[in-house]
């Protein structure tokens, strides 16, 4: 695939079950919009209808968004300040299977996600399809023709290290010797995280695998498990900071963020496996706020929120059209890292077989 979060209270819980209740029974009255089965704002009457709409639901559920993942933090701060509407933000660090998988029925379920694309892919029926307002410039390849997930904001894999802790890296062959013995982890549990599954595709690629063949990069993680240098401990800031983690495969965007805490933080990308990636935005067909969770995604999509991702250091998906119109952040955009060499991007094909193999093959590899 993720950078808080609001613990919620059982009284508020008992209440919101209430009040769900009640809006379920007038959301279907007569001449109402249900917007649980609306796929876009025009179908529902307009934007003031579903902002009116949202507002009566009281609140959003998001799930595992941590603040300084790609700037989340004042993408959630933006839209209650925006719209009034408090976000409920809970298991920040979680997984993408770990998303979809709390979809339990409840008032407490995430009414959207941000998932990688095997997720996304794995899991349409539990969406609902939805187009946000500026539909038109999201590439078709990165879509779902009816809206049922839709790429957010991507970039490259990288591998981030305290300098003042390792050699400096120049391949990620380096990784295997003896310097980084016990300082090696990837941020993510590949069986279930896309960030960790896109350091093991990176780390293929880089030994001579391909796209179509993710196992020379679980036989790398094996050799450097052998190696004694793998650290079976997800990467995250506080791990970094506490120099559990001093090396880190990593989405390039969010690695750079560790520089805050770190002075010496660098980030290596091989010229020779650079893996682009993005994240699918999705909406919970089953939503406990159907309509906030359709104005969330506007939001997103729109010039301020795409922004908001690229000043968090990722790319967004309406950056090509946002920049032929003039509404990109020309600082922000400015300040993207340069990657030298082709970028190669899995397919949806490509990444779920590659899910596959590493479920199959991960725990016998590292053990």
């Amino acid at each position: 695939m993720k950078l808080g979060s609001l613990s919620r209270r059982l009284g508020l819980a008992a209440m919101a079950i209430l009040f769900v209740a009640a809006c379920g029974s007038s959301s279907t009255a007569a001449g109402a919009t249900n917007w649980a089965t609306t796929t876009s704002a025009s179908a529902g009457g307009g934007m003031a209808a579903l902002v009116a709409a949202a507002k009566a639901e009281g609140q959003l559920n998001v799930i595992a968004l941590p603040p300084d993942w790609a700037d989340y933090g004042d993408l959630i701060s933006g839209f209650t300040a925006k719209y009034g509407i408090p976000i409920n933000s809970v298991n920040p660090n979680g997984s993408s299977q770990q998303e979809v998988d709390a979809f339990d029925g409840t008032p407490n379920a995430p009414d959207v996600v941000d998932v990688g694309q095997a997720v996304a892919l794995n899991n349409t029926a539990k969406f609902a399809p939805y187009m946000v307002s500026t539909w038109g410039d999201i590439p078709a390849g990165a879509k779902e023709p009816t809206g049922l997930w839709f790429n957010d904001y991507g970039g490259y894999m990288g591998i981030g290290y305290d300098s003042s802790k390792v050699p400096t890296i120049t391949a990620v062959s380096d990784l295997l010797g003896a310097a980084f013995k016990g300082k090696v982890a990837l941020s993510g549990d590949p069986t279930k995280s896309n960030q960790g599954l896109n350091g093991v595709i990176m780390a293929g690629i880089a030994s001579g695998g391909t796209l179509d063949d993710v196992s020379k990069g679980v036989a790398f993680f094996h050799s450097l498990k052998q190696a004694g240098n793998y650290v079976p401990v997800v990467c995250t800031a506080a791990t970094v900071k506490a120099g559990q983690t001093p090396v880190c495969f990593e989405w390039d965007y969010l690695s750079a963020s560790h520089g805050k805490d770190v002075s010496t933080w660098k980030i290596f990308v091989p010229t020779t496996a650079i893996i682009g990636g993005y994240y699918s935005q999705a909406i919970n067909k089953a939503a406990p706020h159907p309509a906030a969770a359709r104005l969330w995604e506007e939001y997103l999509y729109s010039d301020a929120g795409q922004n908001f991702w690229l000043k968090g250091g990722a790319r967004p998906v309406r950056m090509a059209a946002m920049t032929s119109a003039g509404t990109i952040n020309a600082t922000y955009a400015a300040a993207l890292p340069q990657v030298p060499g082709t970028p190669q991007v899995p397919t949806g094909a490509q990444t779920a077989a590659a899910s596959s193999y590493v479920v199959a093959n991960w725990s016998q590899a590292v053990s």
